[in-house]
């Protein structure tokens, strides 16, 4: 007979949320799913960038002074700066404005597909400078630095990262859930281990999915995807998504439709998921390489990939998304 098995679902940050416990009673397993839903009500009040009333909007106004802020929105901020300077500044939160002025300053409806906004796009400078924020751990302050910041790049990853240690001791094993990004512990619901399974790029938002492109052993891993799929739309009457190259300040043109990483914590296989897409095609393999990074990825052309460091946890994929 199976453990039993418990599960919940919720909105939140933009995405659908999933949480699955094995092992544990009604009572424990409600509880622990109020605890979950908390922390990922509490990332996204304090780190949206849609509420000018947040304490992430409210430091973005006026960037080169010190904010008090409360503790998951200074927390994402030290761990986004920790990103930036581990990849070398290409995972830069300092995206903010160019994500406005592409018109995607409101949440818009993805999930249609065909989103047009109508407006002109300017002329955008990228910003070279490093990015040096400052941090006072006593007051849990932030100074931003000279520009604005979006926690969109590594927010859901820390939701998911915190809301797995809140029930790391809730029965023999558990699965947090958002938006395609996920970590798991445990043996899983049937004792033979978590199963990810990634998304053809391809399939256009509304559209039945269909067979992922690779189902991959996610036990005790975290496995994170950057993809175009979803939120892309047009902008005076160029295509624009939400991955923004910091060197030029425009949505990233990188030959690739999404590219998925399997680390050990969420966060990080986040970060690492949108550094290597900013790397693109023709440099991909060569960083997953050097890093000694697990990755898939899918290129423009359909084409699927698989890093050596990859090769371990695939259990079954197809070669081109198209087949």
């Amino acid at each position: 007979m199976s453990p039993l098995l418990q599960s919940h679902h919720f909105r939140a940050m933009a995405s659908t949320v999933n949480v699955q416990l094995v092992g544990v009673g009604p009572d424990e397993a409600a509880a622990a799913f109020a605890t979950v839903e908390g922390i990922f009500r509490e990332v996204e009040s304090s780190c949206t960038r849609f509420d000018p009333a947040s304490p992430l909007m409210t430091a973005n106004v006026a960037p080169r002074r010190w904010h008090e802020l409360p503790r998951s929105c200074y927390d994402a901020i030290r761990a986004a700066h920790e990103a930036y300077l581990a990849t070398e500044g290409r995972f830069d939160p300092r995206v903010l404005r160019s994500l406005e002025l592409h018109g995607y300053d409101r949440s818009l409806p993805f999930a249609t597909g065909g989103v047009q906004v109508n407006l002109e796009l300017p002329a955008i400078t990228p910003d070279r400078r490093r990015w040096r924020p400052k941090f006072d751990e006593t007051r849990r302050a932030v100074r931003l630095g000279s520009a604005p910041v979006d926690l969109g790049g590594i927010g859901k990853g820390l939701a998911v990262r915190w809301a797995m240690a809140a029930v790391q001791n809730c029965g023999s094993a558990a699965l947090v859930e958002a938006g395609g990004d996920l970590a798991t512990r445990g043996p899983g619901p049937e004792g033979t281990g978590w199963r990810a399974a990634v998304e053809n790029p391809q399939v256009p938002p509304g559209a039945p999915q269909g067979r992922p492109v690779v189902v991959l052993a996610a036990s005790d891993r975290a496995v994170a995807t950057s993809s175009l799929r979803l939120r892309t739309w047009k902008v005076a009457g160029r295509d624009a998504h939400h991955l923004i190259d910091p060197r030029t300040a425009r949505p990233a043109a990188t030959g690739l439709a999404s590219v998925t990483v399997i680390q050990d914590d969420p966060a990080w296989a986040e970060v690492w998921s949108k550094s290597l897409f900013l790397a693109g095609a023709d440099d991909i393999d060569a960083q997953a390489r050097a890093r000694g990074l697990a990755a898939v990825w899918v290129d423009a052309t359909g084409r699927v990939r698989v890093s050596p460091a990859a090769q371990e946890f695939v259990l079954w994929q197809v070669r081109h998304a198209g087949s």
